[in-house]
């Protein structure tokens, strides 16, 4: 796993993320702990960088965010050794700089079968937006529809820049009929695009100022 995670930072600011006993600096926490006491702090701070307040869309921003990450770690890794990095919020770590992007810290980067992939991103995603729903009252469909948003746009950098159908097929399974994210939204074909995902919800980005539509956005294709 560590070779894989080595590789994956070539890949792109999204896949990096360091790994090892040593955090690469101060304040990084378990996951667990911005799903809990920290997840105010971390809401209200996104919604304060992109101009909305404390809200469902800072909220809904944060998960997306937080989705996007996680799988291209998953699927980046899936892609370049076939295996899955275990992900479980106890075991990554976070934290928030004081400009850019959430920042990942692995500090033991053990391996699971390619078969644990859904279990070991949407187990993680499923507790934060159970914490999300409850506190900000961001709807289901919206946090189904970012994870698999996420999901599609963590897939179309790979197979960009990474050779072989691993990464291909696992999305497909969790986006096909009776899959975990099924019904999230279609595969349409656009002239001068090529196939593209339109998502069956809106992750509310447009409300931000300046915002507008998300190239995916259910609202686009209206």
């Amino acid at each position: 796993m560590d070779e894989a995670l080595r590789r994956l930072a070539a890949v792109g600011p999204f896949f990096a993320v360091p790994f090892g006993k040593e955090p690469p600096g101060p304040g990084f926490r378990p996951l667990t702990e911005l799903y809990g006491e920290h997840l105010g702090p971390y809401v209200a701070e996104v919604g304060r960088r992109i101009g909305t307040g404390p809200d469902r869309v800072a909220a809904s921003t944060a998960q997306f965010g937080i989705a996007s990450r996680l799988w291209s770690l998953g699927l980046g890794c899936l892609a370049l050794a076939g295996r899955v990095p275990d992900l479980d919020p106890g075991r990554v770590w976070w934290r928030l700089p004081r400009a850019g992007s959430l920042e990942l810290w692995l500090p033991e980067p053990g391996g699971l079968p390619a078969e644990a992939l859904a279990l070991t991103v949407l187990d993680n995603l499923d507790l934060l937006g159970t914490r999300l729903r409850e506190r900000f009252g961001v709807s289901p469909k919206v946090l189904r529809g970012n994870t698999a948003s996420g999901l599609v746009g963590a897939l179309r950098v790979l197979t960009d820049r990474v050779e072989g159908d691993a990464a291909v097929v696992a999305a497909a399974a969790l986006l096909a009929e009776g899959g975990p994210l099924a019904g999230t939204g279609t595969f349409l074909h656009e002239p001068g695009i090529g196939v593209a995902f339109v998502r069956g919800s809106c992750c509310l980005y447009y409300k931000v100022p300046g915002g507008g539509f998300c190239g995916d956005c259910v609202l686009r294709t209206r």
